[in-house]
């Protein structure tokens, strides 16, 4: 036995494959990765999806549904009925629970109080999320609700429900209004005026009082003769005097009364 021939005591060991030297190296001079292409280059991995370029089976089956699993967020939860072992007016946090092993889930997940059961102690609670009726309880208990990260914020209104509403008691008022103008009270338009049935604005009606014996009544014809009226005769128009024409030259010009001149002596 030559000291070339003696072998190591862990056979297991694999001798280290050198890449890269040629065809003689016995890998060849593509070194194992074959010819061109993605998996000829550093860097590429393969998909656990990926079938060689044809429509992965993911995207042949057919979807149904709705499924919000990469956003769904899962909680501890623990009831209100198991509380009652806590003393009254102690501040209870997510250590207290998990230690006193009422906490339902995993041990890092946040942890949410629901409300079942009868809560009658008094607790300071501070949980990652409370439901509608937890929050009831432990305030018809007389203890407090602490939201770890803060309350959540109030959802935004919904302005077409708002709206609906606001259409539908409107459509309401109408027809109350309707009704009260058909119980006997004309129904008054938007302009203050009475307005009829038919659609055409109605007159008021004018108190009436009681009338003379003999009037006539107002707006009524006087009862016509009968036969035609006789024609008016014509009355012959005198003839005008003739004008005294006045004689030429300075006349003296009567004096008005009160300003005569006395006499001359």
């Amino acid at each position: 036995m030559q000291l070339h021939e003696a072998r190591k005591a862990d056979l297991g060991h694999k001798k280290k494959v050198r890449v890269g030297r040629g065809p003689g190296s016995g890998i060849g001079k593509t070194s194992g990765r074959g010819l061109k292409g993605a998996t000829a280059r550093s860097g590429w991995t393969m998909k656990a999806t990926y079938e060689g370029g044809q429509m992965p089976l993911f995207r042949r089956l057919p979807k149904r549904g709705f499924t919000n699993g990469p956003f769904r967020e899962t909680f501890a939860v623990v009831n209100v009925g198991a509380l009652g072992s806590f003393t009254a007016g102690s501040a209870v946090g997510p250590e207290e629970l998990r230690a006193a092993g009422v906490v339902q889930g995993g041990p890092h997940a946040p942890i949410k109080i629901l409300g079942d059961g009868e809560l009658t102690v008094a607790l300071n609670l501070k949980a990652d999320a409370f439901s509608k009726s937890a929050l009831e309880k432990i305030a018809k208990a007389g203890g407090k609700a602490e939201w770890l990260g803060g309350a959540p914020k109030k959802p935004a209104p919904d302005f077409k429900k708002l709206e609906a509403e606001k259409k539908a008691k409107d459509a309401e008022k109408g027809k109350g209004k309707e009704q009260k103008g058909e119980g006997g009270k004309p129904g008054k338009a938007e302009g203050g005026k009475p307005k009829a049935e038919d659609g055409k604005p109605a007159r008021p009606e004018a108190a009436k009082a009681p009338k003379p014996e003999g009037a006539k009544p107002q707006g009524a014809a006087a009862p016509k003769a009968e036969g035609a009226k006789p024609p008016k005769a014509a009355t012959p128009k005198a003839p005008k005097p003739p004008k005294a024409e006045a004689p030429k030259g300075d006349a003296p010009k009567p004096a008005a009364e009160g300003e005569q001149k006395p006499q001359q002596q």
